[in-house]
């Protein structure tokens, strides 16, 4: 798999099937290389991502993440191996732990220890049976690592790391922990918004989906963040460290600090300056396509 430096993570659920595929093919126009989609309540991951790259022809599609209480080891196995094969070897398969208020109180399962409950799983995957066409290559599975342990997992069980709503900071410190040779793939999000109020009250309305969940606040607080710092969206400095907005120039700039930091890919979240969710900016996404710069 070649796996090129540029591509964007995006809730397609909003959008109907042809649109959604539609939004897919615009981006394989533009140059970008992969498109991550999450797992929330909404479509199932794989037989979305089946349906969009079935109108694809070289994008690469991603879960960003598929969560593993959703279902059994074997049955994830097999799905990206399926798609994989499908495909010519166009899926990458990103598992995380979710966080437990999804977990507990939206799936009713019980949310263990995330390092042992994440370890367990990928010694299961690797010993499911799986009676098919093989792919020519196994899909990379890359976690949703935030945290030190979980980055070395990422590196020594899995293909790499998949960071969500980090810093270049993070991708520096996450390179040294996973070692020169593991995907380091990170999500940023960007506003395509020079005015400094609207850009951060955009950004602020995203942020507080977040906030709140454990996972992301130990993150930051590691990055140094304090409490009072994270609250209500995030103060100026908080907002400022974790989105990337301004002028094309400045996205760009954000997006060379996480290459630079050692990512390997950066796949970038484009907020609406409309604030409509589940609207990407496409005109962002167009003004920073590879197909317009080198990266």
């Amino acid at each position: 798999m070649e796996l090129g430096k540029l591509g964007v993570w995006y809730f397609t659920d909003s959008k109907t099937a042809s649109d959604a595929a539609a939004f897919a093919q615009s981006l394989e126009a533009y140059g970008y290389s992969a498109l991550w989609i999450p797992e929330t309540v909404a479509r199932h991951p794989f037989v979305h991502a089946g349906w969009l790259l079935a109108h694809t022809e070289k994008l690469i599609v991603a879960t960003g993440i598929a969560s593993i209480y959703n279902r059994d080891p074997g049955a994830t196995m097999a799905a990206a191996k399926s798609l994989a094969e499908q495909s010519g070897g166009r899926f990458i398969l990103g598992l995380g732990v979710s966080h437990q208020p999804m977990v507990e109180g939206v799936r009713g399962h019980e949310y263990g220890k995330p390092l042992s409950t994440m370890r367990d799983y990928l010694e299961a995957m690797s010993k499911s049976i799986y009676a098919s066409i093989e792919p020519a290559s196994p899909p990379p599975v890359l976690l949703a690592a935030l945290g030190p342990k979980m980055l070395e997992l990422s590196a020594t069980r899995a293909q790499g790391a998949h960071p969500y709503f980090t810093t270049p900071e993070h991708t520096r410190s996450a390179r040294e922990i996973i070692g020169p040779e593991a995907m380091l793939c990170v999500e940023q999000k960007v506003i395509l918004e020079s005015n400094p109020e609207k850009a951060r009250e955009l950004a602020r309305g995203v942020a507080k989906i977040y906030t709140g969940l454990p996972n992301y606040r130990n993150n930051w607080i590691r990055l140094g963040f304090k409490a009072e710092e994270i609250d209500n969206g995030g103060n100026d400095r908080f907002i400022d460290a974790t989105f990337a907005w301004g002028d094309i120039a400045a996205i760009r700039q954000r997006v060379q600090a996480h290459l630079d930091a050692g990512a390997s890919h950066v796949c970038v979240q484009p907020v609406n300056p409309n604030g409509v969710f589940g609207d990407p900016d496409m005109n962002l996404l167009e003004a920073l396509a590879p197909m317009n710069k080198s990266t």
